[in-house]
């Protein structure tokens, strides 16, 4: 046991040596382990200070704690020397191209839908059609009543409507702008839109309503929310030849082919009358059914002469104006055109999906270039 100065100095400077002498850090532990370790050198005489007397380690504490505080100084001081120079060798070694490029960042892509509606845009602007847009979270009356669909109307059984609970302002319902009681829904069509540009415009009007609407409808080709675009055209002597040949222009624009074959079949909407279903002829290639020709029939649009009641409702005179009205859903264009059979994956938000349907940033649609270019 060391008991006196003189070993105390003599075990500093051969620790002391061995730290320096210590060309690696796996060599520098070893000699930490041996000094510092649980049974190491200096924690055996720190160990020994218990079993002391008062005089004993009051001379020689400060001397062993002063070991230990030079020992574990010199350790880490070698330490950082030897990272450096580790540190050091390995940038002298390793050496870095600046002339070469970077990486490429992985690019984000278009959602199919965004790409659609940019393309409906495209269509329509150039047939004078205007883009207008409306709130989603809609009252009753613009939504239904102003639309020939009122609180008693069989119609509203076609809507699986997503009402808002808010407290009532009248009669169950809410009061809006003109005071008239209603209720607050997620929209369940763009139909709004087209009952508040009558409102706020003068015809003539001619305007597509794209956006998101809501359904409580939820299997392979629905979701509770998806996007519509709806088109409005009033002015006066409009008719049933205008819509066909509007729909027909549309449709082969969109589709990219001139072999754009419609039906239209006598149908049921309260807000127009008459109403048609309009089917587009289809092709059978290699097993799938493309949209061309006239081997069978699909149906893609809604449409029909709007009906007078919501004319006046918007403070019209029906004898004096005339229109129509159009549509359809922006996700089951995009699936028809694309070739994609399950809606719900547009809203997955899958990597993998996004990156094959997806369209790149710069794919700009324009009528000269091919809208799905």
């Amino acid at each position: 046991m060391v008991t006196d100065t003189h070993e105390l100095d003599q075990l500093r400077a051969h620790l002391l040596v061995a730290i320096e002498a210590a060309t690696a850090l796996d060599a520098l532990d070893t000699v930490r382990v041996d000094a510092l370790g649980k049974q190491g050198r200096i924690t055996g005489l720190l160990k020994t200070l218990g079993k002391m007397t008062p005089e004993e380690r009051q001379l020689q504490g400060p001397a062993i704690h002063g070991l230990r505080e030079s020992v574990t100084a010199a350790i880490a001081t070698r330490k950082a020397a030897l990272e450096k120079a580790a540190l050091d060798a390995r940038l002298a070694a390793e050496t870095l191209d600046m002339t070469l490029p970077v990486d490429a960042v992985a690019p984000g892509t278009v959602h199919p839908v965004s790409q659609v509606m940019d393309e409906l845009a495209e269509i329509f602007a150039d047939l004078g059609f205007a883009v207008a847009t409306g709130p989603e979270i809609e009252d009753d009356w613009h939504n239904f009543t102003a639309l020939n669909i009122p609180e008693s109307h069989p119609a509203r059984a076609m809507h699986d409507t997503f009402y808002c609970e808010e407290p009532s302002t009248a009669g169950g319902g809410f009061a809006d702008a003109a005071g008239r009681a209603t209720r607050m829904l997620l929209r369940t069509h763009t139909s709004p839109v087209q009952i508040r540009t009558m409102l706020e415009q003068k015809p003539p009007i001619r305007i597509i309503a794209p956006g998101r609407t809501y359904r409580s409808d939820s299997d392979a080709t629905h979701t509770p929310m998806f996007h519509q675009v709806e088109g409005l055209v009033i002015d006066k002597g409009i008719t049933l030849g205008h819509l066909k040949w509007t729909l027909e222009t549309f449709l082969k624009a969109f589709f990219e082919r001139d072999d754009i074959v419609l039906r239209l079949r006598p149908s049921y909407f309260p807000f127009t009358e008459p109403s048609a279903e309009v089917d587009v002829g289809f092709s059978m290639v290699k097993g799938k059914r493309v949209i061309g020709g006239a081997e069978g029939w699909m149906e893609v649009l809604g449409s029909g002469m709007v009906h007078p009641k919501v004319i006046a409702a918007c403070g019209l005179d029906p004898n004096e104006w005339q229109g129509f009205a159009f549509g359809c859903g922006i996700d089951r264009l995009a699936m028809l055109k694309y070739g994609m059979d399950d809606l719900r994956a547009f809203f997955d938000g899958d990597i993998r999906w996004l990156k094959h349907y997806g369209f790149a940033a710069l794919d700009v649609p324009t009528l000269s270039g091919g809208v799905g270019a």
